[in-house]
């Protein structure tokens, strides 16, 4: 995780002029160790600037990692940094493991969110919609970005296991992880947003605190 520049201050994502034809222009920052959360009707842009931060969906603009840009890093570079986990996430093999890179990572973070390590090594098939969705973070996690953008990371799971997701993150947050959340669920943005944004009709707004 790239958490701190040489100097020892935080890193922070920021966006300037980030567009498409349905969402922007955008101008935000997401500072290292805090939490942004977005909230909005189905529709309003929010999975499709997630999209766009990602470098996942064509856009104008750019966004920077500190001084560097995303435009003048490699896309796999890029997304390593800032990783990205979609309300449903893709699978392309048929069992659970082969699926990380940083396996005994995620195994050990596994119970935290009530996920038996033995699932590690189920097809995938076997899982869950709830699993699943637990799954893919723990993928992104272990992997130690700067930068996560989570859609709706939440939403099939019960609030037991939400308030687990949601100590975990809280925990990688502390660490200096960037946090941005996609979520419809008001409690989960209060409790967990340093900064709330409202999106409408492809525009961002900051809400009062």
């Amino acid at each position: 995780m790239i958490a701190a520049t040489s100097n020892g201050a935080a890193i922070e994502l920021r966006t300037k002029g980030l567009r498409n034809h349905l969402v922007g222009p955008i101008d935000f920052t997401v500072a290292c160790g805090t939490c942004v959360t977005m909230s909005g009707q189905s529709g309003s842009g929010k999975s499709v600037l997630l999209r766009m931060i990602a470098d996942l969906d064509p856009h104008e603009g750019d966004a920077w990692l500190d001084d560097r840009s995303r435009s003048s890093m490699d896309a796999h570079l890029w997304r390593r940094a800032v990783g990205y986990v979609p309300a449903e996430s893709g699978w392309w093999s048929d069992r659970v493991c082969d699926h990380f890179s940083a396996l005994d990572v995620a195994k050990a973070m596994a119970p935290a969110i009530g996920l038996p390590v033995p699932l590690f090594d189920v097809a995938v098939a076997r899982l869950s919609t709830g699993e699943k969705q637990r799954m893919a973070l723990l993928r992104a996690i272990s992997v130690s970005p700067t930068i996560l953008l989570l859609d709706e990371p939440c939403s099939a799971l019960d609030e037991t296991t939400t308030l687990k997701v949601e100590n975990l993150l809280n925990t990688m947050i502390s660490k200096g992880l960037g946090l941005v959340i996609v979520s419809h669920n008001e409690a989960q943005v209060q409790r967990m947003g340093h900064r709330k944004f409202h999106m409408l009709a492809g525009q961002l707004h900051e809400r009062a605190a």
